[in-house]
């Protein structure tokens, strides 16, 4: 499996962000596919994101973190695409 996120500090929480499809934020299994993710990425707190058609994102997580992200253009998260067995 393999997917784009990044993993960011920011005034020393560390949280991670994980770019799913836009229906993964309105299923019934987002909290699982939360975890799941977040395994992957070392047990730490991990914000989903999907962009809509005009690549508009929307973040799903703590509301602290939202908030935030909310302020932040996507551009200058540090992606990544992960690679995990």
């Amino acid at each position: 499996m393999s997917f784009d996120g990044a993993v960011i500090t920011e005034q020393r929480v560390t949280f991670a962000i994980v770019v799913v499809k836009p229906s993964v934020l309105n299923s019934v299994h987002k909290e699982e596919i939360r975890r799941e993710f977040s395994g992957y990425l070392g047990n730490i707190l991990t914000v989903l994101m999907a962009q809509n058609n005009r690549g508009v994102p929307t973040y799903d997580g703590r509301r602290d973190i939202v908030k935030f992200l909310s302020h932040v253009h996507p551009s200058r998260i540090p992606w990544k695409h992960y690679h995990v067995a």
